[in-house]
């Protein structure tokens, strides 16, 4: 991991064209701004996290059904 200290209307670059500024800082709370293109998707790690327990959730119900159906056409 990358640790780097920066200071409010600082930014960083990641891969020549996404860029990191931090916008503010109050307390223990840091605003950052992300200028990427696009197609490149950003997401909070805890969306991210909510949505795959949310998608296994969802396979493990549909292979509940799918064996509920199996047991109903015996």
């Amino acid at each position: 991991m990358l640790i780097l200290t920066r200071k409010k209307g600082q930014s960083i670059i990641i891969n020549d064209d996404i860029e990191i500024i931090i916008t503010a800082i109050d307390g223990d709370q840091v605003k950052i701004g992300i200028n990427a293109p696009a197609d490149v998707l950003v997401y909070r790690k805890e969306v991210i996290e909510s949505i795959r327990d949310s998608n296994r959730a969802a396979i493990v119900s549909q292979a509940n059904l799918d064996m509920l159906k199996k047991m109903m056409k015996k």
